[in-house]
């Protein structure tokens, strides 16, 4: 063999490898891009969210960090909403029902242990002998709540439209009223103090991501997606072979979770309990959180929240009063709801699939190609 030939030879496998290589980081580059393509829904929502909470945790001023804290909270809330909400098309009045069952439930085994013998006798013993650690208060309560409402779905998700909705509203009388007389086990209408403050802005964004990738694992699952099917024609997905009752389930379930979460970031970053804090008030304000930004997508869900919080966060600071030079202005008191209806009623006749529209914030991705170098 000739010396040509065998310098052929070796180029032709070195060129072969070289092209190899290229193919490999081509067809790496590719995945990256695919999964970042397919998960930007969640990462659009929760990286501007994560540094809003760094940067206000960083700057260290109390009242912006109290805002954004909550604002984030009531994300994780209205994100639990939506999960069966906006998936199934019912409105559900009950679900700040499970949000109160988990913040009892972390305030039973984290609060006041001087005090629970006298103020909440009816406890089971190994509660009022001492606290449990903050994880295991914090999963425990949310499994509570998760249960509480598998155990509702079983009876109540056999109803469809405005029976589901007018029965969900009375699940949340029966809690509220249950937990407002249960004076040996809630302290009844009073409130519940001394629970450990550990959520800061950080913690509830960390609960805000959690609370994302479970929407939307579940919306791009077989039941979300049965679960969303039978939302656009109920007929049809009955037809296809779709269970609504088991997808509804499903769905009222992980709303369950989500918001046993939601209420115990609540309860420790306020640091007291009330019944009065979970019921009406709360229900309807994070309703139209929801209904504002659009019931059919995760990113309505979001950006409802943001500019709801914004409003009323703005109008309530007007309404204290603010320092112009050496004069103080201050709005009537009510200015803030009549403004806040305002703009709901100009969303929703102007919008009325919501701000978002029903559309997931997307981001498309193309992988360069590379091409092997020529033999």
């Amino acid at each position: 063999m000739s010396a040509f030939q065998v310098n052929s030879q070796d180029n032709c496998q070195e060129n072969s490898q070289r092209s190899g290589l290229y193919v490999e980081a081509r067809d790496s580059r590719s995945f990256v891009a695919s999964i970042l393509a397919g998960w930007s829904p969640v990462l659009l929502l929760a990286i501007p969210l994560i540094v809003l909470a760094a940067v206000v945790e960083y700057a260290g001023n109390a009242t912006l960090q109290s805002i954004v804290t909550l604002a984030l909270i009531r994300i994780v809330t209205v994100v639990g909403i939506y999960i069966f909400v906006g998936n199934s098309g019912i409105v559900s009045f009950g679900q700040i029902a499970f949000m109160a069952i988990a913040a009892y439930a972390s305030a039973w085994q984290t609060c006041c242990e001087a005090l629970k013998p006298m103020t909440m006798p009816g406890l089971p013993e190994f509660l009022l002998a001492g606290s449990m650690p903050l994880w295991v208060s914090g999963l425990t309560s949310v499994a509570l709540a998760a249960l509480a409402a598998f155990v509702v779905g079983l009876i109540l998700m056999r109803l469809s439209g405005l029976a589901a909705s007018i029965s969900t509203l009375a699940v949340l009388f029966i809690f509220n009223t249950v937990y407002s007389n249960w004076d040996s086990v809630t302290m009844g209408s009073a409130s519940i103090v001394g629970l450990p403050e550990y959520v800061s802005a950080p913690v509830a964004a960390a609960g805000v991501v959690l609370a994302l990738v479970i929407a939307f694992v579940h919306q791009r699952s077989r039941w979300g997606l049965m679960l969303r099917a039978s939302r656009e024609d109920e007929v049809a997905a009955r037809a296809a072979g779709v269970s609504l009752y088991v997808s509804r389930l499903v769905a009222f379930t992980v709303s369950g979770a989500v918001m046993g979460m939601a209420g115990v970031l609540q309860a420790h970053f306020l640091g007291s309990i009330s019944t009065d804090s979970f019921f009406l008030d709360l229900t309807f304000i994070t309703l139209a959180m929801l209904i504002v930004g659009g019931t059919r997508s995760l990113a309505g869900a979001v950006v409802g929240t943001v500019v709801v919080q914004a409003i009323t966060e703005a109008f309530r600071q007007l309404e204290a009063g603010v320092n112009i030079g050496h004069t103080q202005i201050a709005l009537p008191s009510g200015v803030q709801e009549l403004v806040l209806a305002a703009a709901m009623l100009l969303i929703l006749i102007y919008r009325r699939n919501g701000l978002v529209g029903g559309r997931e914030f997307s981001l498309r991705l193309r992988a360069r190609s590379t091409r092997a170098p020529r033999s």
